[in-house]
Formats: structure tokens, sequence, C-alpha cells
């Protein structure tokens, strides 16, 4: 592929709009189009000065022409959103959680097989400078056998975000607070450590239910598949404000704690024989108007998807790995019933 990777974006709402902004400024990207069933959605989009569809078919019908369709829309579409782009025989990039159900997931990567077709999955958190320093650091080894791992995700989520005229809480559309709220961090968990087994878990509602079809808190403890053990401490009750996202390592060369309130921040480092250097500060990176931090890494994704579709590396969160995801919520959620 020369030319510029043509995309169109199936989402209007805010991660959509953060997609095109991330196309917008990449200068190997072009952007082709916007795709919103609701036409409310379609905040802005004359920003853009591309053309706007309310309906999958009459993009179809424009004849735009299109490598990569971005799929934005609610939580419960992704699936069949990706699933009509894959028809049309492109590629595709979808926002977490892939699918709602590890079948559906599935078929995914079974179509994209098919058609020979690119499926990119947004975790863009691996992306952040404690996530790759982590990241090495466990698969070169230095830190040893991992013994322990605590991952502690504490949100507020409250009336402001679960506002009645939107799909967020809604059982079909949002699928539950690890599918919407924590699966970047789940993602991170996997990636670091590996599957999970010997799964126990306890969940409650605290004070979302009158907000929500779902639990708003949850303790989980399991078995690493590669040795250890790990729990996941999650609640979106949390008063106010966002309280933090943290995970701590306990192993045989040391100790790590990576906190903050999107775990951007190393907090300790104890580890043998080991200095560790100094990070890029996150808030300072590739900052883009109100997209800071972790928030912004959304252009390493579209950058992974030129340079994928161009031959020049592999790519970063694969179909199979975010079904990995898919998978772990659901049987966690399985506990449930």
């Amino acid at each position: 592929m020369k030319d510029k990777v043509k995309f169109a974006i199936i989402g209007c709402g805010y991660i959509g709009k953060k997609h095109a902004d991330m196309i917008s400024i990449n200068p190997e990207c072009e952007l082709v189009a916007l795709i919103d069933f609701k036409e409310s959605n379609s905040l802005d989009v004359e920003n853009y000065n591309v053309p706007f569809f309310s309906s999958w078919e009459d993009f179809l019908d424009s004849n735009i022409e299109s490598d990569v369709i971005v799929v934005a829309s609610p939580n419960g579409l992704h699936f069949e959103h990706a699933s009509n782009a894959l028809d049309e025989g492109k590629h595709v990039v979808i926002e977490k959680p892939m699918a709602l159900n590890r079948q559906d997931a599935e078929k995914l990567v079974f179509k994209s097989l098919n058609r020979h077709r690119q499926i990119f999955v947004v975790m863009q958190n691996r992306y952040s400078p404690p996530s790759t320093w982590i990241k090495e650091m466990i698969d070169s080894g230095k830190l040893g056998e991992i013994y322990m791992v605590q991952l502690n995700c504490f949100w507020n989520r409250d009336e402001r975000y679960y506002k009645t005229e939107s799909w967020h809480g809604k059982e079909k559309l949002d699928g539950g607070t690890l599918f919407t709220q924590f699966s970047h961090f789940i993602d991170i968990l996997y990636w670091l450590f590996g599957d999970i087994t010997n799964i126990h878990a306890k969940f409650a509602d605290f004070n979302h239910k009158n907000l929500t079809d779902f639990e708003d808190s949850g303790f989980i403890n399991f078995d690493f598949v590669d040795g250890g053990m790990g729990t996941l401490n999650y609640s979106t009750s949390v008063w106010n404000q966002n309280l933090e996202s943290s995970m701590t390592i306990i192993a045989e060369n040391g100790s790590v704690k990576i906190g903050g309130q999107y775990m951007d921040k190393v907090e300790i480092c104890n580890v043998k024989d080991y200095v560790m250097p100094e990070l890029a500060d996150v808030n300072s990176m590739r900052s883009f108007g109100a997209y800071k931090g972790a928030a912004a890494n959304h252009h390493y994704v579209i950058d992974n998807v030129v340079d994928v579709l161009k031959n020049r590396s592999a790519i970063t969160t694969n179909a199979l790995e975010g079904l990995k995801i898919v998978d772990i919520i659901e049987r966690i959620y399985a506990l449930k019933k």
C-alpha cells in the first residue's frame, strides 16, 4: 500500500471523534467518511470536512473508497459493525471490547482470516511508558518468578455518566463494568502475565441499582496459568471522582507498584541490583488538545495500523488477543449466575 490509508468511522461520539482527530493529524492517513445511526451523535462532523452518513447502507451506496473501518459504536454493536466491514473486504479497527461474548469474537477472527483482512483491537494503554517499561522487566526476567499480582481499579461513574438517553449502563449495549470501564486493565494483566484459571469472584451493586443493569463492584481472585496468583478488585461506586488504577507485583527479585488514575505512574520500584531509568512523563507526551496522557495514546493505534498495512511492523493488539480479553471477562461474569 503506497497511497494514504483511507479510514471511515462508525460512531461519532467521544471515542469516534478521538479517532477522527488522530487520523486527521497523521500524514499517511485520510479520513473519508463518518457514519452514525443517531443524528444527535453527529456533533462537529462538519469540522472534518468529510461526508456524513446515517446508515451503513448509505455509506456503501456512496461508493466512497476506504481501506479501514473504525468501529467506535456502542459495545453491543461492535460485532455487527465489524462483521459488516469485513464482509465488504475492509480492515477493521475495533474499540474495546471486541465483542460482548466469546462466540461473536471467534466469528470475527474466523471471518478476518477468511477475508484476509486485519482486525486491530484498540488497547492504547499498552503504549504508556509504565506499561512498556514493566513489560520489558517481566519479559527480560529481571523480576524473576512472579508470586502475586494485585490489580485495583476504583473509579467514579454516577448519574453524570449513566444518563437516561445513553447506552451506558444498559446490559445489551454496554455489557458490564469489566467490559466498559476496566477491560484495558484486564488486557494489561493478560499482556504481562498470560491467561488465568481457578477463578473465584464476589460481586455487589452498591449505588447503581437505579442507574445500570449490572454490578458496580467486585472482588476476583485467580491463579495464573504460568504460575503465581492474582486479584482484581474493582468498583465504579467511588464518590465524585476516580480514585486509582494500580498494579502491585510481588516477585522473586523485588516489588513494583504502578499507580495513578490510569496506571500511568511508577510509584514503587524495589528490585534487586536494578536502578530504574527515568521514564517519559505520560502527561508531557505528544498530547492533542483535550487528550492528555493515556487518553492521547490513540495516535499510536493509528500509527500501528498504517505501519502494518504498509508492511513495516506487526499488530500491537491482534484479534486473538482481543478475543482472549472477552473470554476472560466472560469467564469472570459467568460466576454471577
